[in-house]
Formats: C-alpha cells, sequence, structure tokens
C-alpha cells in the first residue's frame, strides 16, 4: 500500500515537472530562433541600404543607429510578429526578453562603429555589407551577454576565418542545402548537444547578393574576393546560437 502510494506521488510529481521542464526547453529554443532571425533582420536593413551606403556622391547618408533600429525593428516584427518595443506583451520567453535589447544595442554599436565608413564620399564600394554586418554585431553581442553567436557558412563558400563553421554547424548545414528544405518562413534546425542547445538559421543568396557571390564562378567581385557562381536560393550561410540548456 506504501508502494503504491508512493508510486502515485512519483507520477504526479512527473506530470507536474515534466510539462515545465519541456516548456522551459522549447522557450531556449524560441529565444535562439528570435536571436537568429533579429540578427538577419539587421543584415536585411543594411542591405536594403547598400545603394546609399555605396553612394560615392554623397557624404553624410543619414543611416544612423537610430534610424538603423526603426529598420531593424519593422522587418523584424514582419518576420517573427514581435515588437522590440514591448517584448513583454508579444508574449516572448523571459530569456529573449533579456536578451533581445542586448542583441540590440550590439546591431546599433555595429552601425555606430562604422559611420566614418558609411559616410566617407568618393569611395563606392565601403566594406561594409550585411556580411560584415553581422559579423561584427555577433561578436559584440556575444562578448557582452557570454551567448554564443556566430554567422557561418560551408568551407566551400568562406571568406572570413572568424566564420568557419564546427562540426556542427556544418552538419546542419548539409541538411540546409538539400534541395526540399524550405527557403521561406525561417524554418531554423536545433539540436540539444552535452548542456547547450543548438539553433541555426539558415542563410539563402537573395537576388541581391549574387552581385558578390553569383556569376560567372571565379570572377572577381568588387570586394576583391572570387564570385562563387551561386544562384537565387542556395544556401549562403547561417546564423548560429547557443544557449545553455538550463
Amino acid at each position: 500500500m506504501i508502494r503504491k502510494r508512493f508510486l502515485s506521488a512519483v507520477f504526479v510529481l512527473i506530470a507536474l515537472v515534466g510539462p515545465v521542464l519541456a516548456f522551459a526547453g522549447d522557450d531556449v529554443v524560441e529565444t535562439g530562433r528570435l536571436l537568429a532571425i533579429l540578427l538577419d533582420a539587421g543584415r536585411g536593413a543594411v542591405a536594403a541600404n547598400q545603394p546609399l551606403i555605396n553612394d560615392a556622391n554623397k557624404g553624410d547618408k543619414g543611416f544612423t543607429p537610430d534610424v538603423f533600429a526603426k529598420q531593424l525593428a519593422e522587418k523584424f516584427k514582419a518576420r517573427a510578429n514581435v515588437d522590440l518595443g514591448n517584448l513583454k506583451g508579444s508574449g516572448v520567453p523571459e530569456l529573449a526578453q533579456k536578451l533581445l535589447p542586448e542583441l540590440v544595442e550590439a546591431a546599433k554599436q555595429t552601425v555606430a562603429n562604422n559611420q566614418d565608413t558609411i559616410n566617407k564620399a568618393g569611395v563606392a564600394y565601403k566594406g561594409f555589407t550585411p556580411a560584415h554586418f553581422g559579423t561584427q554585431t555577433a561578436s559584440l553581442f556575444s562578448a557582452k551577454s557570454k551567448i554564443y553567436m556566430k554567422q557561418t557558412t560551408t568551407d566551400e563558400l568562406l571568406r572570413n576565418p572568424k566564420n568557419k563553421a564546427d562540426a556542427f554547424e556544418s552538419g546542419m548545414m548539409k541538411k540546409f542545402g538539400e534541395s526540399g528544405y524550405p527557403r521561406q518562413g525561417d524554418k531554423i534546425g536545433s539540436e540539444t548537444v552535452g548542456g547547450d542547445v543548438r539553433v541555426m538559421l539558415p542563410l539563402f543568396y537573395g537576388k541581391g547578393c549574387l552581385g558578390c557571390h553569383g556569376g560567372p564562378k571565379g570572377e572577381t567581385d568588387v570586394s576583391g574576393y572570387k564570385k562563387e557562381g551561386a544562384k537565387e536560393g542556395d544556401l549562403g550561410g547561417a546564423v548560429s546560437v547557443k544557449l545553455p540548456a538550463k
């Protein structure tokens, strides 16, 4: 009788705790997903302003950190349906409520750090692109938050050694590169590895990327690298986030 009561108590405890632990795990994955989308939304804001940034005839572009932040918030809301100005009201996990503003600040700091470059007249290609933004912002965010974030790509496409993929990232990008993997909808890949939750968001080449990464393959692009011969929809890389599982 005592044994039955004990087992019943254990089952009740599991029933109560189990969903909480599962929900907590889901919250970590969702936080990673939102962080990855936010970084890519910033990349998108830079991409939308690339013609302005590369305008050699204009000095002050007016692309300030505050202007960027407004565009970032708009792009992020359109993709994630989350209002950066009202994270609590948007129902995002508590961890995301803490980390998303930190990533916004890192993104703004990147734009601030590049103001002299952005506003330099007489030079067309400034060396400040979505890829540069992503690498610099991820580095700033990771240094402050101690959360692993990286913009990465395959060895075949690697231009910046700082973005070299680890074994998990390489394996996940093989899946992203398969023809059947969705090119729309921000479908992430996630897995718990050891004590960490790994989350990756694939980055596929859009039309605006092909000036540097398209064809003809082997031709030198404006940045001095060899073009990869990519086509629209091909895998260009991924945003990788690693968060403690608990």
